[in-house]
């Protein structure tokens, strides 16, 4: 019997893989890996990514190799390296998971299938997230959705027949191989299976308590978050099983301590936004433009002939003056991880005070977050840009984020070293201080730290009007429900042991 080919792409752990576990029933199964120059050349690829790829190939090579196989692992484009194996090996079928990602993976995937059928071989795909392939209607996607997720999970198989008769392993390739250079990652997440079932184990044994409370600041948020999204976006957790560990958590808490205990409800809302995870990937899948254009046509050319290179420079460098903004953004870059509100504020500044364009800031933040997941990251950035033109209009004031999730100025003074001998009642608004009581504190608005490059209230009113006004014409002209037919959540959720769905958008 000639060996099954299984494609590892971000799905990167042997537990509830269903290729892996399909080709191990039916013979010798051949592993393969493939580093992808377009990929990683990519716009939205950094060290960062790579490094956390490489950890996780190394657990999923020793994971394999415990049950008899050998993880091959080859540099080139797809339909190259897979041209070239099938040549080697004669295998006459691939499975692989579906992916819902940016474009250039798309095309990859697109002429990976050309290929396979003009050579007679059979590619079958099989769902990994909650995402519906050629969806017709959001209507019912929230059952659809809890379907899957309280769908049987696979077994990771004990024992495997390795196909790859004497071919080379091939190595594990650092990030220099590619010419990628140091992003300024100072301390991160390890990458793996292995590790991703320890951080989901610490937040639902202690962690999770603490969820509700914590996760939207970020003095808190490091604990009280997950810390799983990573593992989500590489696959080495899959949807269902972080899914069905939680709701197994929180019917035993439920037992334990009765079914109004806070910390059962807390792991409520963390279901809800697993379901929400998918609903955001679901964008992406059913219209993939909107990785480049403005998901609803009222708000075109709205930014993108203002786009000012020096408010985007100091968004970037957290140099803008606004000490929240800065904080993050440096936060960001030395951890690859911030948490969600923060995410949403830094969108928001930059499309809003800043009046940026969505594009470029989305391409930054995606180099920069560790666990960058296409199909929420794109769908997010234009639901916080406004440029959805159906969601509620969020324009987050920098100042009040201090007063509401950092009051006493430690997050801050960690990652704006600058700040650091500043009374806490002058965080929020450091250039508003005396002079002579900068002076006394070691820093001088405008020498040591930035003025704000913007003022707020000058820039909410601009920006407001403005988008209000696409948003008028968005219902005008029918677009903004042509928006909501396609991509808008359909029913408020109740994730009371059956369904649960997203808030509707409008």
């Amino acid at each position: 019997m000639s060996p099954e080919l299984v494609w590892f792409k971000r799905d990167l752990r042997v537990s509830d893989h269903s290729p892996l576990v399909a080709a191990g029933k039916r013979g010798p199964v051949i592993c393969l890996y493939i580093y992808e120059p377009e990929l990683i050349g990519a716009e939205d690829y950094s060290r960062r990514h790579h490094l956390f790829v490489n950890d996780s190939l190394r657990d999923l090579r020793a994971q394999l190799a415990e049950r008899g196989v050998r993880l091959l692992l080859r540099r080139g484009a797809a339909v190259d390296v897979l041209g070239e194996l099938q040549r080697q090996t004669g295998y006459e079928r691939i499975r692989v998971h579906q992916e819902t990602t940016h474009a250039i993976a798309y095309a990859r995937d697109r002429a990976v299938l050309a290929w396979a059928k003009q050579q007679g071989i059979e590619v079958v795909e099989y769902r990994q997230q909650g995402v519906v392939r050629r969806l017709q209607s959001r209507d019912g996607w929230g059952g659809q959705w809890q379907a899957f997720a309280q769908s049987p999970l696979v077994a990771a198989p004990r024992r495997l027949d390795d196909g790859s008769g004497a071919l080379a392993s091939g190595e594990i390739l650092p990030p220099e191989a590619f010419g990628l250079e140091d992003d300024g990652l100072e301390e991160r997440q390890q990458g793996g299976e292995d590790t991703g079932q320890q951080v989901l184990a610490s937040f639902l044994k202690a962690r999770s308590e603490g969820y509700v409370g914590g996760l939207s600041s970020p003095v808190t948020a490091w604990e009280a978050c997950s810390r799983v999204s990573p593992y989500l976006a590489y696959g080495n957790l899959s949807l269902r099983s972080v899914y069905q560990r939680a709701a197994a958590r929180r019917r035993d808490l439920q037992r334990q301590r009765g079914g109004q205990d806070p910390w059962a409800k807390a792991l409520t809302a963390y279901l809800e936004r697993l379901a929400w995870h998918c609903h955001f990937m679901q964008k992406l899948e059913d219209e993939p433009q909107i990785e480049f254009d403005n998901m609803n046509p009222a708000f075109t050319g709205l930014r993108e002939n203002e786009f000012n290179e020096d408010y985007f420079e100091a968004w970037a460098a957290g140099r803008t003056g606004y000490p929240m903004v800065d904080a993050c953004m440096r936060a960001l870059r030395a951890t690859g991880w911030i948490n969600f509100r923060m995410r949403a504020m830094l969108i928001s500044f930059a499309a809003h005070h800043l009046w940026l364009h969505w594009r470029r800031p989305a391409l930054h933040l995606a180099r920069l977050f560790v666990d960058y997941e296409p199909g929420i990251h794109y769908s997010q950035i234009q639901m916080q840009a406004a440029t959805d033109g159906i969601s509620t209009l969020r324009i987050y004031s920098p100042t009040k984020q201090v007063l509401d999730h950092d009051p006493e100025g430690s997050f801050i003074r960690r990652w704006v070293p600058e700040l650091a001998e500043l009374p806490a009642e002058h965080m929020a608004e450091p250039h508003r201080m005396p002079r002579l009581l900068q002076e006394a504190h070691g820093c001088v608005i405008g020498r040591d730290y930035p003025e704000p490059i913007v003022d707020h209230l000058t820039a909410y009113a601009h920006a407001r009007q403005r988008l209000q006004a696409a948003r008028r014409e968005g219902k005008r002209s029918g677009t903004s429900m042509d928006v909501f037919q396609r991509h808008g959540s359909r029913r408020r959720s109740r994730l009371r042991g059956a369904a649960r769905h997203p808030r509707p958008s409008r």
